[in-house]
């Protein structure tokens, strides 16, 4: 599905950024994710993640954030900081942290890189400390 370059495609983003706002969970998600996806960068596209990214939903947040901090690492961090503080953490929270890449994640982030049942999320969660790590040697 073509976001841009044509009328069509124009209006298929403009469809897109009003899904993520759908009260459909199904609908949001996906409309979420596939904005966070892409490569446009609008003001109308970050005002829909920075939308999403407030949202209760954690799985359409943090898609959200992810999408968002690859898109403005400085307006996504203080979320990223909430998302990684709360009681449970999601793949592209973990994403989102490693664009941010910001020594402030360090002491959240050691916190779910350690071992749990989950293997995935604790490998996903050692590589964004591993970033935020060498962009605190590097003191950003």
């Amino acid at each position: 599905m073509p976001l841009s370059g044509s009328p069509f495609a124009d209006a298929n983003l403009r469809r897109l950024i009003g899904l993520t706002r759908d009260p459909d969970h199904a609908n949001r998600d996906w409309a979420t994710f596939l904005l966070a996806q892409s490569d446009i960068d609008t003001a109308e596209v970050r005002e829909a993640l920075l939308m999403a990214a407030r949202a209760n939903d954690d799985i359409v947040r943090d898609e959200a954030l992810s999408g968002l901090a690859q898109r403005d690492r400085a307006l996504a961090l203080p979320l990223v900081q909430e998302a990684l503080r709360g009681n449970s953490i999601t793949t592209p929270a973990l994403e989102a942290a490693e664009y941010c890449a910001h020594p402030s994640l360090i002491a959240d982030l050691r916190v779910w890189a350690e071992p749990s049942d989950d293997q995935f999320i604790d490998e996903r969660a050692a590589q964004a400390l591993t970033v935020c790590l060498a962009a605190g040697a590097k003191g950003q």
